[in-house]
């Protein structure tokens, strides 16, 4: 019970969501980056508004800031039923702009949009590690 609790407390699932869901952002982006010179290649996306609305409203329905965190599925996201990520990347809006080749994929855009999604990895990730350095310290009984 006690593990359960240090494991569905707090910030930890919310961290460990966000990192979940910024590798398979990463992931997506990594292959429109690989295809950006692919005629006709279509950029997708995992739409980071919707997924931090998902996990705003997640937190909310939580009891007490315990217990299982249960987000929503989105058109784009679900977590199965033991915790994973499974995702459905949508193709990005055309935005009134194709390149000669039909390709919508500006690799512009996408490092800028890399760039974004490392910092929030990095941020959850330096986050988690905050946390079990915690716990780590309590388990031990020592503060330093």
């Amino acid at each position: 019970m006690f593990l359960q609790d240090v494991t569905n407390g707090g910030a930890f699932p919310l961290l460990q969501k966000t990192l979940a869901f910024s590798e398979a952002r990463n992931k997506v982006l990594a292959e429109n980056i690989a295809n950006v010179t692919t005629p006709g290649y279509r950029a997708k996306q995992l739409d980071v508004h919707s997924f931090q609305a998902a996990l705003a409203k997640a937190r909310e329905n939580r009891q007490g800031g315990s217990g299982p965190l249960e987000i929503p599925e989105t058109d784009e996201v679900k977590f199965d039923d033991a915790g994973h990520l499974r995702v459905r990347p949508s193709h990005v809006p055309t935005q009134n702009l194709l390149f000669h080749d039909g390709t919508n994929a500006s690799i512009e855009r996408q490092m800028a949009d890399l760039a974004e999604n490392t910092m929030t990895h990095q941020a959850a990730s330096e986050l988690l590690k905050g946390y079990f350095d915690g716990v780590s310290k309590a388990i031990r009984g020592r503060v330093q």
